[in-house]
């Protein structure tokens, strides 16, 4: 059985070899302790673990120009620079990427600044949002033996970039029309830009994108999800699914289960990475939301970082779902720097062993 048939047996509940082994990856500092305490530098990481097959067709839904990168400040302890989204932000070097940057300033304020700045950014027919040689590419993906993915895009996440934290939720109350007219904007946009590839490549799944909610919960209530974001979903997701793609995960961090109910409403069918630290449980969602809700993820990035004994009683706890399909377990979020090579490898060896034999 290769990749490809494996994934799409295992996510729709049917037989299968084995469980797919994915990963969510990790963060720069932990390849580079990695390499420090033994991973080889002049190999390809999946090559090397070993993990399934999966490409993505590379249609870009980004801002298109980006932003200049540039830096603004700088000095031996922290630097201030525009990203390519616009954003001002202030980075602190010695923590790197481990840290979230300082805000400073968001690129999108006002009317004006999504009429100028961000608006013609979003044009769905920018030549660019293509991969060139795409008739290649076509070629190439037919008969694969892997999986391909495309993006769907975001509504909450995108605008909470641009806008910032605050600035997001505030104008929700306060210019409710206007987070309808991006929202919906968006959805637009999305559907267009996707509609080549759905009708020209025959495309397994979909991967979508938010990071809404805390350990708490999520950043906005259920209540304005439904009258914010419901409709824009529906419209994103009713295109893959009359195209006969019918795997549409969500990638929202934190505890984001008050939301699972509103995302499967909006036509959304699997979600991830369902981060443990937060309290989700893959075993429990599985338990409340049946087949409807395919899981990727909830792999404790702790247990890794803790040894052995926790990586055992971690996978002990999601091997029921390995009997039970529609589920691919990966580390909670990327790999962290805490997390020593040797238990990573640990647990690589014992995933491997519980995905031929749960």
């Amino acid at each position: 059985m290769n990749d490809r048939e494996r994934f799409r047996n295992w996510m729709n509940y049917g037989k299968v070899d084995r469980c797919p082994w994915w990963e969510m990856w990790y963060w720069r500092e932990t390849l580079e302790r990695w390499h420090d305490e033994g991973l080889p530098e002049d190999v390809h990481l999946a090559e090397y673990l070993d993990v399934d097959r999966r490409e993505n067709v590379g249609v870009s839904l980004g801002l298109l120009p980006t932003f200049k990168q540039e830096t603004l400040e700088e000095t031996n302890e922290y630097r201030i620079y525009q990203d390519t989204e616009g954003r001002i932000r202030k980075e602190f070097k010695e923590k790197g990427d481990t840290t979230m940057p300082q805000w400073l300033r968001a690129p999108l304020e006002t009317r004006e600044d999504w009429e100028k700045n961000i608006k013609p950014r979003l044009n769905p027919h920018s030549p660019c949002r293509y991969p060139i040689y795409w008739e290649d590419k076509k070629r190439a993906w037919q008969g694969r033996d892997y999986p391909l993915s495309i993006g769907g895009g975001s509504i909450f996440g995108w605008i909470r970039n641009w806008m910032g934290f605050d600035r997001v939720c505030t104008t929700m109350y306060d210019d409710p029309d206007w987070i309808h007219e991006m929202m919906d904007y968006l959805a637009d946009f999305v559907v267009a830009t996707v509609k080549r590839a759905v009708e020209e490549v025959d495309i397994d799944y979909v991967t979508m994108w938010e990071d809404m909610a805390y350990k708490a919960g999520p950043i906005i209530s259920p209540r304005m999800f439904r009258e914010f974001m419901l409709e824009p979903y529906k419209k994103i997701t009713s295109q893959f699914h009359d195209h006969g793609i019918h795997l549409i995960f969500v990638d929202s961090d934190g505890d984001s289960g008050p939301l699972l109910p509103l995302w499967l409403e909006g036509g959304v069918t699997g979600f991830y990475p369902v981060e443990r630290a937060a309290g989700m449980d893959a075993v429990a969602l599985r338990k409340k939301y049946g087949h409807q809700l395919r899981l990727l993820g909830g792999i404790d990035k702790r247990a890794m970082a803790a040894g052995p004994a926790a990586v055992d009683a971690e996978l002990e706890n999601i091997r029921p779902l390995l009997r039970d399909g529609g589920y691919i377990p990966w580390c909670d979020h990327l790999v962290p720097p805490d997390v020593p090579f040797q238990n990573y490898m640990y647990y690589v060896r014992r995933m491997k062993e519980l995905t031929l034999n749960p």
